[in-house]
């Protein structure tokens, strides 16, 4: 394996996280790593398993989605250096790059952090990367900028012990305004930007999600000062962390606990954790996400669009007025989410010759944001967007789609998003070319019920899915209507409604939108347009597209998906998205030693805050190992802890100086955390891993002689 070349720039922290993922790996192709474990451990760190054979996605975590042109750059050199010729943003204003070799990804991170970007906690069970409206800064409706409390969220949150093994990932938004531009309602929390007798603060929303069951977020707080909102998201994810589902990938997301639990007994936990909680209150420093000002070039030549007709609309779709008197943001529409690196290059060189501003923000549509864009700039601008592509109308629009990478790149990806979206917005640009200018009506795909595309949050989405004829099977797609918002922008789940030929996807969407023509009041939103009628006659939307799920004379070509020119196969591999459970009890103890060995070096560190709760996983993933050796099931941490004592405690198999393991492990969040009770505490974990040993040596003599 090559020696690693990491700058002097990249700080300790993540110079550690790099040397590492490079010996994990080395260890790994030599045979020395447990796979799973493996597949956890490089999930944590950006690296994510392809459907291609021997190839990495990687995925690159950029907090709220803001990027300098600089950077840009550097992940545009990084991808045409270790990937492929372009990039892909993602729904949660990340930047995906595919076809990676497993064994170049550390030096590929090594090079993004020399621009100040990380991979670390990109994927894998933990707090993935913070979204925000990208208008934060410059919205016109917000009573504040929500960016740097979306920086300060993710700084305090990465590398920390309490969120980098839970039992699923953990998703988090900052909306600017009642708006809810960032989507607080499909969120495990969600902060909406409030202002109460001149004091900030937030609307909180608390465990909401997509995928197979999605669910609303409920209130927590109608306000929530803003000195607070990191102590109560501590609290949170702690709860989450020791009582959330382990066993069961389907059911371990924040909102299946609260539906088990209640949502009063959840926030009752919460507020029993704050003991536990280190930082009582949390200010945020604002100079670390400071807004970017326009750039020091305040005079442009005067210019002619290109193409008049589409600067007009471009201008119409693609501008938007900010709060700061005479600047405009630009939004750039990209197809698919794709854009290609040089393409990538010469966007930030336009920005560099200010036109905008330093400050890029990826969308959570796939797009791109500028800000702080001159009126006598915007047709210079458009015309040099134009050249690159970069110019289509309607950004956001019914004819700007989501779409995730599917069957392209993805292990779950059942039918094409891309091949199904491509028509989509063929079919649009033919025969419905005035919904560039709708801003109501959303159409997102995913290529499986994971929902990467949002399709559940749709006013249009679709899921990829089969229908199965004789021996054939075709690709398919679940239609689901009246997700997103209405006009009073009131958040719902969509319904689904039937499931279609994904060749029939156009005539489909055809039926839809001429029926919305012709029986929508006028001025109505689709969503409400979508309920009235459903109230009317719940079958209607059924009766509308059933015509298009008829199987009984298709032609041959229904059974090739869309961009693809053989038959389809439907190939499913092993999901990465939502990392691994580990179940060896061999492998369980070396991770308790792993956990305590963090542990120890949070205190030579001087970290001691973060030394209580390695030593608390110590505790726990120690008991862990000795139930599984007793074939005890563990699906949660508090039903570990529960076991451990009926099954070792009680019945004498293991004294822990007449204490009971609930009483010492639970210690954490009891006693208010101090560097005294950190040492305390982490002498109890030092004794109890030995313990571990003890007792897994006598299991394992007894268990052979039983046999």
């Amino acid at each position: 394996m090559a020696q690693l070349n990491i700058s002097p720039k990249v700080n300790e922290r993540s110079k550690e996280d790099i040397v590492d993922l490079n010996s994990k790996i080395q260890s790994f192709l030599l045979g020395g790593q447990d796979e799973e474990k493996f597949r956890s451990f490089r999930l944590s760190r950006g690296v994510y398993g392809q459907r291609q054979e021997g190839v990495q996605m990687i995925r690159i975590k950029l907090p709220f989605g803001r990027l300098s042109a600089k950077q840009l750059v550097r992940i545009a050199d990084v991808a045409d250096k270790y990937a492929t010729e372009k990039m892909h943003a993602t729904t949660r204003q990340d930047i995906q790059i595919h076809y990676v070799k497993l064994t170049d990804s550390p030096q590929l991170w090594a090079d993004l952090e020399d621009a100040g970007i990380t991979l670390k906690e990109a994927c894998g069970n933990t707090v993935r990367n913070v979204t925000a409206s990208a208008m934060a800064g410059i919205d016109p409706e917000e009573p504040f900028d929500v960016s740097p409390y979306a920086h300060g969220f993710y700084e305090y949150f990465l590398r920390n012990p309490i969120c980098q093994e839970m039992g699923r990932k953990f998703k988090v938004s900052f909306s600017s305004s009642d708006s809810d531009t960032a989507f607080s309602f499909m969120h495990d929390l969600g902060f909406i930007a409030k202002e109460k007798d001149g004091k900030r603060g937030f609307r909180v929303m608390v465990g909401g999600g997509l995928g197979s069951q999605p669910m609303l977020a409920q209130e927590g707080f109608d306000f929530l000062p803003e000195e607070d909102f990191i102590p109560f998201s501590e609290a949170v994810i702690r709860v989450f962390d020791r009582h959330g589902e382990r066993a069961s990938r389907g059911k371990a997301r924040l909102k299946f606990l609260i539906k088990k639990i209640g949502f009063d007994a959840f926030i009752e936990l919460v507020k029993e954790e704050m003991t536990a909680v280190i930082n009582k209150t949390w200010k945020v420093d604002e100079s670390r996400a400071e807004l970017v000002g326009p750039s020091d070039r305040t005079e442009f030549e005067a210019e002619q669009p290109a193409d008049q007709a589409l600067f007009e609309a471009w201008k119409n779709t693609n501008v938007i007025a900010q709060k700061q008197d005479g600047f405009y943001a630009v939004t750039i529409k990209l197809s698919l989410g794709n854009i290609y690196n040089e393409t990538a290059r010469k966007l930030a060189a336009i920005i560099e010759e200010g036109f905008a501003a330093d400050d890029i923000r990826v969308t959570i549509n796939q797009g791109f944001l500028l800000k702080f864009v001159r009126e006598d700039a915007l047709v210079g601008l458009f015309n040099r967007l134009n050249e690159l592509g970069l110019a289509t109308p309607g950004f956001d629009s019914t004819a700007d789609i989501t779409a995730c990478p599917g069957t392209d790149t993805c292990n779950l990806g059942i039918a094409s998003s891309y091949g199904a979206a491509t028509e989509l917005e063929r079919l649009i640009s033919e025969d419905f070319s005035d919904l560039i200018y709708n801003h109501d009506i959303k159409i997102k795909i995913s290529g499986c019920m994971n929902a990467c595309g949002q399709h559940s949050a749709a006013n249009v989405g679709f899921q990829g899915m089969t229908i199965k004829k004789g021996p054939l099977v075709m690709p398919a797609l679940q239609i689901l209507l009246g997700g997103g918002f209405d006009k009073d922008r009131n958040a719902t789940i969509a319904d689904k409604v039937v499931k279609v030929p994904s060749k029939r996807v156009g005539e489909a969407f055809s039926a839809l939108m001429e029926d919305f023509a012709t029986n929508s009041f006028e001025g109505e939103y689709f969503n409400n347009y979508y309920q009235r009628q459903k109230e009317a006659d719940k079958m209607y939307f059924f009766t509308l597209l059933k015509p298009f799920t008829d199987v009984s004379e298709i032609p041959d070509d229904f059974y090739v998906d869309w961009g693809d020119e053989e038959k389809y196969v439907k190939a499913i591999g092993v999901g990465e998205c939502a990392g691994v459970v580990l179940d060896l009890v061999g492998t369980l103890i070396q991770e308790a030693e792993e956990k305590f060995a963090w542990a120890t070096k949070a205190m030579e560190r001087d970290t001691w805050q973060d030394a209580i709760y390695h030593s608390y996983n110590t505790f726990v993933v120690g008991a862990k190992a000795l139930l599984l050796g007793e074939d005890v099931k563990c699906n949660t941490q508090i039903g570990i802890i529960k076991d451990f004592d009926e099954k070792f405690i009680n019945e004498g198999f293991m004294n822990l100086d007449g204490v009971s393991f609930q009483d010492k492990v639970l210690q954490l969040n009891k006693v208010e955390p101090s560097l005294e009770f950190a040492k305390s505490y982490y002498a109890e974990a030092e004794a109890f891993l030995a313990k571990v040993a003890e007792a897994r040596a006598l299991q394992v003599e007894r268990q052979s002689v039983e046999s």
